[in-house]
């Protein structure tokens, strides 16, 4: 992401990286899946993307999951989860099973444009300082389509600026 100032130069970038990997149970890999993007209301798209991020990832509400999803229907690019809530499901049995958590603490902004959102927010994995950036498409109200980066949040005594990752 990119902001600019008024002479219409960039001052300032944000980024998550990870390295690409292979696919994923399903067959997706990272960077694949639907490009077009429907011209459709990106407020009701942010609503959507909010109240789940909220409700499910920041666990104020977990039990409203399945209100997100149309039934079984989704797809999934995250390299270690398949397609479904079925699969997003396992794949979080697995992680705690292995006593490995994801925690979401807070969402700084939801961007909107279309039928896509996405999601820039910080917690922890593994216990370790992470940043998560969730992509989301949207379709007839439902999350239909996700991807996502999460990268370890640099320790602050090695910034290169006091701005921090948001």
């Amino acid at each position: 992401m990119f902001h600019f100032n008024s002479d219409g130069l960039i001052d300032e970038h944000w980024d998550n990286l990870q390295d690409v990997a292979g696919k994923n149970p399903s067959g997706h890999t990272q960077i694949d899946g639907t490009l077009e993007k429907k011209d459709v209301d990106r407020e009701e798209t942010r609503k959507i993307v909010s109240g789940f991020v909220g409700d499910v990832l920041r666990g104020e509400n977990p039990d409203k999951i399945a209100r997100y999803y149309d039934g079984d229907k989704y797809i999934q690019h995250n390299t270690g989860i398949a397609d479904g809530l079925s699969g997003l499901g396992a794949a979080l049995e697995a992680m705690g099973k292995q006593g490995i958590t994801m925690v979401y603490n807070k969402t700084h902004f939801v961007l909107a444009d279309g039928d896509y959102a996405l999601a820039a927010s910080e917690g922890t994995f593994g216990g370790k300082d992470t940043t998560y950036y969730d992509l989301f498409r949207v379709e007839n109200g439902y999350i239909a389509e996700h991807w996502d980066v999460m990268e370890t949040l640099a320790d602050k005594s090695t910034w290169q600026n006091q701005n921090g990752k948001f």
